[in-house]
């Protein structure tokens, strides 16, 4: 990737706003439309459940868009038309909760539809953006930048939350139509501008000839082909298996806290509070480590993904014994602050992972790539939060002691973070073999990779 001129920090950084504008529109009808459909209409809690959970599912879509964005040379407009797509979804969503209670089925329709928007806008954005920075930040750049571009999107839920809350008391239908449209307008021409002109053109880049190109087959054989290549498939794996551990944490950890050790809801959100502190150490120490370290990117960044991984699961395993131990012996707050650490390097890492990886393999299908992980990060956060719940409630039938059932639940995730490490240890050789196999596939790997750590 030496070759040819890559994306300035400037750049990244700007891709990074498009992030944050897409932070901005998501939160609003997953966060606040939530708490107004339960508490101001007072509609059953599984109405906004299903609704977000709709725009999880319809992210399946996302190998479909990336195989689309494969087709074309640029991905800035995937990118503006998924950003429309999503600005529209959340103006939509929002006037139907807002009609529910006059149009009643209407209004359901009217915001499913809206949802609907969210999901497919939001995925082919935040595809094509990561594909993006895969084939235009140097190798050396891409874990820091992974880093980066998360913790913008993270900014744009926070500034969003903390702004619009002050602007929606009191609150009124027509209050929240303003502030909603008036948000989506200002977060489509801020990523409107960012990413004005910051992709390459094609000339830029080191792209294969006219005899090494072929025509694109139908999205049927596409996803097969990358199916069989076992680095992409054994990823996807990885990537479900891991983010549902992930994600089956959040919606218990609290909870648990709270029964086990009788802290007050107070103590367990500040608690919650320390978590998100301790992903964002972790987010920082593995852009820091694996950008001071350039010549050893891709090694360091196999560490952190492992290391993370295996990290996440012995602090899950400790959180379970100290649920039994109970009281005050068990340093709870060192252990919670650790698993966010752990919990933040490895996500972000595994971004990285997926920005380094989707080039390799067969030519014109890293969108296709990017799209399949993407998809499977989304079901895996879709079914996270709620297998976790009932895996706590079934436990709970056998197990009297609730802190036994919630470490029961702890323990099952932590099986999953040591199994979804176990699935990158040979990841290289997954690479190499597909190489072997006579596909028409970037060169890089065998160029890149001196060290024999995994790519990523």
């Amino acid at each position: 990737m030496s070759k040819f001129q890559t994306l300035s920090w400037f750049a990244i950084f700007r891709l990074g706003l498009v992030q944050t504008a897409l932070g901005a529109l998501v939160f609003l009808p997953t966060n606040t439309l939530n708490r107004i459909m339960v508490v101001e209409y007072a509609l059953a809690a599984s109405i906004p459940g299903f609704l977000i959970t709709l725009h999880h599912v319809v992210q399946l879509a996302r190998p479909y868009i990336g195989y689309g964005s494969d087709g074309g040379s640029r991905r800035t407009p995937w990118i503006v038309g998924g950003m429309t797509i999503l600005a529209t979804g959340s103006v939509t969503a929002t006037l139907g909760a807002t009609l529910i209670p006059s149009l009643g089925i209407g209004g359901h329709f009217i915001a499913a539809l809206g949802y609907l928007f969210i999901g497919v806008g939001s995925g082919a954005a935040g595809t094509s953006l990561l594909v993006l920075l895969s084939k235009q930040v140097s190798d050396q750049r891409k874990p820091a930048a992974a880093s980066l571009v998360w913790f913008m999107m993270i900014m744009g839920f926070a500034v969003t939350g903390g702004v619009t809350g002050q602007l929606l008391d009191p609150f009124t239908e027509a209050r929240l139509l303003w502030v909603v449209s008036g948000t989506a307008a200002i977060a489509l021409a801020m990523s409107f501008i960012a990413i004005l002109r910051v992709e390459r053109s094609p000339h830029h880049f080191d792209t294969e000839t006219t005899s090494e190109s072929e025509a694109k087959p139908p999205f049927s054989v596409a996803i097969k082909e990358v199916w069989r290549e076992d680095h992409a498939r054994r990823f996807t794996i990885f990537v479900f298996a891991s983010m549902l551990a992930y994600s089956a944490q959040d919606l218990i950890l609290e909870p648990f806290v709270g029964l086990t050790f009788g802290w007050t809801v107070g103590e367990t959100t500040a608690l919650a509070g320390m978590q998100h502190g301790g992903m964002l150490l972790g987010m920082f120490a593995m852009a820091f480590s694996t950008y001071a370290f350039k010549s050893k990117t891709r090694h360091i960044l196999h560490l952190w993904i492992r290391g993370g991984c295996v990290l996440s699961a012995i602090c899950l395993a400790l959180l379970a014994t100290g649920g039994l131990i109970g009281g005050n012996v068990w340093p709870i707050n060192i252990n919670v602050f650790v698993l966010g650490v752990a919990n933040g390097s490895f996500a972000v890492a595994a971004i990285g992972g997926m920005m380094m990886l989707a080039s390799e393999g067969r030519s014109q299908r890293d969108g296709l790539r990017m799209g399949l992980w993407g998809a499977a990060q989304a079901i895996s956060f879709a079914l996270g939060g709620f297998l976790g719940t009932v895996a706590v409630d079934v436990a709970g039938l056998w197990l009297e002691n609730p802190a036994a059932a919630y470490g029961l639940v702890f323990f099952a995730e932590a099986a999953l973070f040591v199994w979804a490490a176990s699935l990158i240890f040979n990841l290289d050789q997954q690479v190499q073999s597909t190489q072997k196999s006579g596909d028409t596939t970037s060169s890089r790997f065998a160029l890149e990779n001196p060290l024999g750590g995994i790519n990523p």
